[in-house]
């Protein structure tokens, strides 16, 4: 089942077919520890057209969103190539190896845009990517209730000028981009899915990429675990896990590009950028 919060309520969806929650609550359904029991009372009732559903949103409201940085091997290398200069880089290869994952804030619920919207890049940055991320949806108790697709937009120069300088490559306004739904789901996703990035500019594509959660060093139930120590979340958390994509480095992300990310099993994420 995947849950589409839009501009007219929220809906489940099943086998193509979309039934309304009774609630227009986006926090509440988070909460509810009664969600899934909610979720397959409400594919019980009326069938509504997929046409009827509304403009789809972010599924975000009062959720912040974190991140973990470095779970991929390809991520690894990428932020220890654009940070030798600075010397940090051997600090990404600490990272890696590890007990304690990265993870840092990302953005708050007003900060985040969902499909067919715009994402930022930074005026003050030159070198600017999308990170397509598998995105966890976790309750107040700590329970992965299910799973989106994320956009970690990023500004590897100001990051690769100098470690510290992460939050202000990572955190501004439109930096995140999540949806289109949430699949829930009480059991972790398979390894085997993909995930895949394709950007198009000018109607032509200029990067494609694609990768599988097998390469994910990270447990999602870890990084969670990890989050939640000494921190709480009344409205949930939503926990971007990382990319094992990222463009070459004489990529840069320009006004007016399309960045697609798929993740098997839940959908497409699609925005230009701003």
């Amino acid at each position: 089942m995947n849950l589409y919060r839009t501009d007219t309520g929220i809906y489940i969806e099943q086998e193509a077919r979309y039934f309304r929650l009774p609630t227009v609550d986006w926090d509440e359904v988070v909460c509810s520890d009664r969600l899934f029991e909610e979720a397959k009372g409400a594919i019980r009732g009326t069938a509504i057209a997929a046409g009827e559903i509304g403009s789809i949103l972010a599924p975000v409201v009062g959720q912040e969103v974190w991140a973990a940085g470095v779970t991929y091997y390809r991520s690894r290398n990428a932020r220890m190539e654009e940070s030798k200069v600075s010397g940090g880089g051997d600090f990404y290869e600490r990272v890696y190896e590890a007990a304690r994952p990265e993870l840092f804030f990302k953005a708050t619920g007003r900060r985040v845009v969902g499909p067919g919207t715009g994402v930022a890049i930074r005026t003050d940055a030159k070198w600017s990517v999308p990170e397509p991320e598998l995105t966890l949806v976790v309750n107040p108790a700590g329970t992965i209730i299910g799973y989106t697709v994320g956009n970690d937009m990023s500004s590897r120069d100001i990051e690769g000028e100098n470690p510290l300088y992460l939050p202000q490559a990572k955190v501004y306004d439109r930096s995140c981009a999540l949806g289109p739904c949430v699949r829930l789901a009480t059991e972790p996703l398979s390894r085997k899915e993909a995930i895949s990035m394709k950007i198009v500019r000018g109607g032509a594509e200029v990067f494609t990429g694609k990768t599988s959660l097998t390469e994910l060093k990270r447990d999602p139930k870890e990084l969670v675990e990890y989050l939640f120590r000494d921190n709480s979340f009344p409205q949930g958390v939503c926990l971007m896990t990382g990319t094992g994509i990222v463009p070459n480095d004489e990529f840069t992300l320009n006004a007016g590009d399309r960045i697609q990310i798929s993740i098997e099993g839940i959908g497409t994420l699609e925005n230009f950028v701003l």
